[in-house]
């Protein structure tokens, strides 16, 4: 099952579950968001790679409610959620497509995604690094949360088998678990040091893990 597919079967359950899912929720989303939101340069223009229900965009909206969002995903009920978080908000606008093989065609003040981009391979990640320092200004900023696994294979062994150990307690269902073990199997994740390394080879001078626990991390780039 390919990875549309794959989320347009969990979109409904999709935010309810995000807190169970991430165990720093709170740093990961909010905490972090709120820091970089003081730092980045005022931005016009948005755009959300891989946007989902629009759960990220969300907490960028609220310190920049009169910038242009263009929330982009390749499954369309999953931004059917968003449009749903974002009705009648005007200055919210949706693509479904496969941002790996282009982005939008404008130019943007500021990128973000969340939990998306581990699912490429390491050549795509490069390629769409390549595209994101393209569409941005001087100054513009391309900020990743997302999910990673460790050079020692053996940590991330690991790290991976106490967050699974943690799910199965948590409260989910079976079906949900279920769920998640098959969308791990389309994961390619890479170390932090290693996307930040892509990103320099991409043009980013100096860019930094602003967060991170366990595998999850935010790293902010600007061009």
């Amino acid at each position: 099952m390919n990875i549309e597919n794959q989320f347009n079967l969990i979109a409904k359950e999709y935010d309810i579950n995000r807190r169970k899912f991430i165990p720093c929720f709170e740093d990961f989303y909010v905490n972090t968001t709120e820091l970089l939101a003081k730092t980045v340069k005022t931005p016009k223009c948005i755009l959300d790679l891989g946007a989902g229900t629009g759960l990220l965009s969300m907490y960028w909206y609220k310190p920049f409610p009169n910038a242009e969002f263009t929330l982009d995903d390749i499954a369309e009920e999953m931004l059917d959620g968003a449009k749903k978080r974002f009705a009648e908000i005007e200055n919210v606008k949706f693509i479904t497509d496969n941002y790996c093989k282009a982005l939008p065609t404008r130019d943007f003040d500021l990128i973000i995604s969340a939990l998306s981009i581990h699912h490429l391979e390491n050549d795509e990640k490069i390629n769409l690094f390549k595209a994101i320092y393209d569409r941005l200004p001087i100054g513009g900023a391309f900020i990743n949360y997302d999910q990673f696994c460790f050079d020692d294979k053996n940590f991330s062994l690991a790290v991976d088998s106490a967050w699974v150990n943690a799910l199965e307690k948590s409260g989910l269902s079976q079906k949900d678990l279920q769920l998640w073990k098959e969308r791990r199997k389309l994961d390619r994740e890479c170390s932090v040091q290693k996307e930040i390394q892509m990103l320099k080879e991409s043009g980013f001078e100096n860019p930094e893990c602003i967060y991170s626990y366990q595998k999850f991390s935010v790293i902010a780039a600007v061009k």
